[in-house]
């Protein structure tokens, strides 16, 4: 198999690039396990969302604002494509806190994160409990108040991922499942990718295979220690849309259900349901919405997110072997505009823009003491 550029990785963020890529008129390979994987595609919250990141990065701030104001033309862009609506809504999104303390850590938060120098002005409210309820009438007594972001919402993941396939699909992506990667060699001005399904060669390979970037990235000279956060979610029945506005912890889909989830756990990748984690996140969200009490919890899940050591990703091109890239995130969705509208051009450009330098996987390369 021969191409122009190879993905490595067909979840959200490898679709995204080879979509991108696509767009420009590049041939596309993507080399994927397929359902076998370790999908966070398939197990997120589905939140396009910015009120709360970059805390210590403000260039992540500013990228995950970037990639919010440019969905709304993405999401169209799929549905012609493909007759697909991904469901992408901004109604803006909330943060609830249940206690005097939480209001002040939030607002506190919120206020540090806009201060560090080039952090993007991101719009805000500081609600109290009247406020908030004005919004969501049906907030419990235990609601203190909220912050209140009009730049965040939410699609439909699943919807968003099939549109990928779909558009992929019809500007030529070749698409190979049960193709998983064991080694990448440098070969005439190219790349190799070899397996147990065959060979590929390409000028460039994009490395998009989350957790699996973290053994193929020093094949081809870069650097990306991502490891697993396991994440447990909960959904209910289908009841009538009372929530219309998304949150970090609880949103009501398009279908119906209402999901509440939030753990974040150093687990490894052991990915089973717990009961004292999911009755933890149950009771905040019935705290939060009492009527929830009456719904049935008719599914739960677990999964790997896919987290570099300071959490913000890692974007970064190799020098060593010119033409190879790595793309990894656990934030898929907030960020799948910038990633096929505004790095796979840079990828098919071929070189990354100064200002992604900051997403560089040498930021882990701490000298070592004598």
């Amino acid at each position: 198999m021969e191409a122009d550029v190879t993905v490595i990785g067909g979840g959200l963020v490898g679709s995204c690039m080879a979509y991108g890529l696509a767009r420009l008129g590049a041939r596309v390979l993507v080399l994927d396990e397929g359902d076998v994987a370790r999908r966070a595609s398939r197990a997120n919250f589905a939140l396009v969302w910015v009120q709360s990141k970059g805390m210590g990065m403000p260039q992540y701030s500013a990228w995950s604002y970037g990639s919010s104001e440019r969905w709304a033309g993405f999401a169209a862009d799929l549905r012609e494509e493909t007759g697909i609506d991904v469901v992408h809504q901004r109604p803006g999104g909330f943060a609830l806190c249940l206690s005097d303390d939480e209001m002040e850590a939030r607002t506190r938060y919120i206020q540090r994160l806009q201060a560090q120098p080039g952090a993007p002005a991101i719009p805000y409210q500081v609600l109290d409990h009247a406020g908030t309820k004005r919004m969501l009438p049906d907030i419990g007594p235990d609601v203190v108040g909220a912050i209140y972001s009009p730049a965040d919402g939410h699609v439909n993941s699943l919807k968003l991922f099939r549109a990928l396939h779909v558009a992929n699909g019809k500007r030529g992506v070749t698409y190979r499942p049960e193709s998983v990667v064991d080694s990448i060699e440098v070969r005439d001005g190219g790349f190799r990718i070899t397996g147990a399904w065959g060979e590929a060669r390409s000028a460039r390979v994009v490395l998009a295979a989350g957790l699996g970037n973290a053994r193929l990235a020093p094949m081809v000279g870069l650097h990306a220690p991502v490891i697993p956060s396991k994440g447990q979610v909960l959904v209910t029945e289908k009841v009538a849309p009372f929530l219309h506005y998304p949150m970090g912890t609880i949103r009501q889909t398009d279908e119906g259900g209402v999901m509440m989830g939030d753990s974040q756990e150093d687990a490894g990748f052991d990915t089973v349901v717990t009961n004292p984690v999911i009755s933890v996140m149950a009771e905040r969200a019935m705290r939060g919405f009492p009527l929830l009490r009456d719904l049935n919890v008719v599914r739960t899940w677990s999964a790997s997110r896919v987290m570099s050591p300071d959490g913000f990703p890692i974007y970064a091109q190799s020098k060593s072997a010119p033409g190879a890239f790595v793309v990894t995130c656990h934030s898929g969705v907030t960020l799948a505009a910038a990633h096929a509208l505004t790095l796979a051009p840079q990828i098919q450009a071929g070189a990354l823009a100064d200002e992604l330098s900051c997403f560089s996987g040498t930021r882990f390369h701490v000298p070592q003491a004598a």
